[in-house]
């Protein structure tokens, strides 16, 4: 028996950090949605008690450091299941991107081993494993969108954001989100975005509301470690993207665009100095 899991990438319309908790973690309260850019995970039985995975990507680790390979280990671990298991991970998601890639395979892992093997299990449970992984991964497991407070884990489902277009572009680097947290300053930070503006703005689905209200505090700092994500956010305003952000800790900066016409010249406008660009729809 095989089962088939698709893995979309999020975007971030809202980042705002409160504070540096005790346990070294941030306190955030950020609005997350999903688009239509996935990986797919195809899952398969195997005789043997073990894990295996491939992928046609060459950059992606296939052991115990991969987040797909962690959460099939940790629902056989958990729910006692003496089976194997083969993974295919089919990457079209960039990596170290802040788009949650890996967090959405881990998702896709836990709710397709779910199905695979007739656990049952409920998908709150699913977004308790998940928070075990990775901060994004309880998002990642139901998806739509929601309000993240806490590290991440501790979500509150709202409607979906007005449809428009997404362009998203990815700098030929890589972020490490550790090193963004590490680097902020979280007293220090001068312009919180507003988590209410962003919320009434899609429940209203005033699109003009919503660009108004994008906003991410690591910003500050990624924009100024990695002078290539503050040109991409700057070309992809003077394209004529309607709101533009950077998701999560970067690189990758994202363009609300709500007329189809305006996205080939954006999109086209990209790709002559940057080579990972992809034009998709929000997920609603």
């Amino acid at each position: 028996m095989k089962v088939f899991e698709k893995a979309p990438a999020k975007i971030n319309l809202s980042l705002d950090v409160l504070h540096k908790r005790a346990d070294g973690y941030h306190e955030v309260e950020m609005i997350m949605t999903m688009v239509d850019l996935a990986d797919r995970i195809e899952m398969q039985e195997l005789p043997r008690d073990t894990i295996i995975i491939s992928s046609q990507a060459g950059y992606i680790p296939l052991d115990e450091k991969n987040l797909a390979f962690q959460a099939a280990r940790l629902i056989k671990d958990r729910y006692e299941v003496k089976r194997g298991v083969y993974i295919h991970l089919d990457k079209k998601i960039p990596v170290a991107a802040g788009l949650a890639g890996g967090s959405s395979d881990a998702a896709a892992t836990l709710r397709g081993l779910n199905r695979l093997w007739e656990l049952n299990i409920p998908s709150r449970e699913l977004q308790e494993l998940g928070a075990e992984l990775g901060s994004d991964v309880p998002f990642c497991v139901t998806g739509g969108t929601a309000i993240a407070r806490g590290r991440g884990e501790q979500l509150e489902p709202i409607e979906s954001p007005p449809q428009c277009w997404v362009v998203l572009a990815k700098p030929p680097i890589n972020v490490s989100t550790s090193e963004i947290y590490g680097k902020l300053r979280a007293k220090e930070i001068r312009r919180h975005p507003s988590t209410a503006d962003v919320v009434a703005a899609i429940r209203s689905k005033r699109f003009d509301k919503l660009c108004e209200g994008l906003g991410n505090v690591l910003e500050e700092v990624t924009l100024e470690l990695y002078p290539e994500v503050r040109h991409l956010k700057e070309c992809m305003e003077r394209l004529g993207a309607d709101g533009v952000l950077m998701s999560g800790s970067g690189p990758t900066v994202f363009g609300l665009v709500s007329k189809e016409a305006k996205v080939p010249r954006i999109y086209n406008g990209l790709r002559g100095f940057c080579k990972d660009v992809y034009a998709v729809r929000m997920l609603t």
